[in-house]
C-alpha cells in the first residue's frame, strides 16, 4: 500500500483540481451579490440514512478554500445517520462557504454512499474471518477519497494503483506465456529493480491454482469467478501456503456463501462503481 504521505498528496490533488474545476477565475454568483466582508453560517443536513463519510475531507476543503473558516463537528466519519441529522456547522466568510459548498457536497455524498454499501457488506460477513476489499474500479481522479470511504465503512483497501502491488491477472499470464512464466519473470523483475512488492496471481481453474502453488513467493491467490464448491476445493488446496481472495460477480446475495468457503478476502468493485449518492445539503441559517 502507499504511504500516508503519498495518500495525503493524492487528497491534496483532488482538492486542488476540484477547486480549479468548480471555481475557475471566480465564483461570480457570490461575488456579484454578497459583500466580501459578509459573515455567515451553514449546516450540513442529512436527507437520507446510512453511514456518513467525508467529514474530515470536508474540513480539508474548507481549509484549502479559506483557512479562517471554522467547522464545529457533531457527527464523525463512520457514524450511522438518519434524515434530519446535522453533521457539522461551518462559519466564516459567506463567499468562502459558497465557494466550498459544491466540492464538499459532491465529495461527501459519494463517500457516504460508498461507506454505507461497504458497511452493509461488512455486516454480512460478521462471524466469519473474511474481510471485504475494494478494487481499482474507482472514479477517475477521486480514488483516494473512495478508498478512504471503504475503510470508513469497515472494509479494507486492496492495492491503490498499478505501482504498489503486483497483480498477475489472466491477460498478464496469457501474454507472458503462462502462469509460471509470468511469476518467474515478475520475481526476476522485482529483484533486478530492487522492488519489495507483494505478488497476487489470478486463477481461473483449479488446475491453475495447482500450477501457482508450484511457484514460490506468491502472497495471495485470486480465486476468480469460481462457484461455491470449487472455491471450497481451492481453499483446501491452498491451505496456509498463501492468502486467498474471491472475486467476480459477488453481490450481497452471494457474499456470505463465499465467505463460508473459508477465503481470507472478498474483493468487490461494486463498493465503488455501483452506489447511489447519499442526499446531503449545506444550508445557511
Amino acid at each position: 500500500m502507499i504511504s500516508e504521505a503519498q495518500f495525503q498528496k493524492e487528497l491534496d490533488l483532488i482538492i486542488i483540481n476540484g477547486i480549479r474545476e468548480d471555481i475557475g477565475p471566480g465564483d461570480y454568483s457570490s461575488l456579484a451579490c454578497i459583500p466580501k466582508e459578509a459573515k455567515g453560517k451553514a449546516k450540513l443536513l442529512v436527507k437520507d440514512k446510512g453511514v456518513i463519510a467525508g467529514v474530515e475531507f470536508a474540513k480539508m476543503i474548507f481549509k484549502a478554500v479559506d483557512e479562517n473558516l471554522k467547522v464545529e463537528t457533531f457527527i464523525n466519519d463512520g457514524a450511522k445517520v438518519n434524515f434530519g441529522d446535522i453533521v457539522f456547522h461551518v462559519s466564516g466568510s459567506s463567499q468562502s462557504i459558497l465557494k466550498a459548498e459544491r466540492l464538499v457536497l459532491n465529495s461527501m455524498q459519494r463517500m457516504s454512499a460508498i461507506a454505507t454499501k461497504t458497511n452493509h457488506f461488512a455486516q454480512l460477513l460478521e462471524g466469519t474471518k473474511t474481510k471485504v476489499l475494494d478494487t481499482r474500479k474507482t472514479t477517475p481522479g477521486f480514488r483516494a477519497c473512495e478508498k478512504w470511504a471503504v475503510k470508513i465503512g469497515g472494509g479494507e483497501n486492496h492495492r491503490f494503483a498499478l505501482y504498489d502491488m503486483i497483480m498477475l491477472k489472466d491477460n498478464h499470464n496469457d501474454f507472458a506465456g503462462g502462469i509460471s512464466k509470468a511469476i518467474q519473470k515478475t520475481q526476476t523483475f522485482l529483484t533486478k529493480n530492487k522492488l519489495d512488492l507483494k505478488i497476487i496471481v489470478e486463477a481461473r481453474t483449479l488446475n491453475e491454482i495447482k500450477e501457482i502453488l508450484q511457484n514460490e513467493g506468491v502472497f495471495r491467490i485470486l480465486i476468480d469467478n469460481f462457484n461455491f464448491e470449487d472455491t471450497k476445493t481451492a481453499v483446501a488446496l491452498i491451505g496456509n501456503k498463501c492468502q486467498t481472495e474471491s472475486s467476480g460477480n459477488i453481490n450481497e446475495n452471494t457474499i456470505r456463501s463465499y465467505a463460508d468457503c473459508g477465503v481470507d478476502y472478498i474483493s468487490s468493485g461494486a463498493l465503488t462503481h455501483s452506489v447511489y449518492n447519499m442526499d446531503l445539503s449545506l444550508k445557511a441559517f
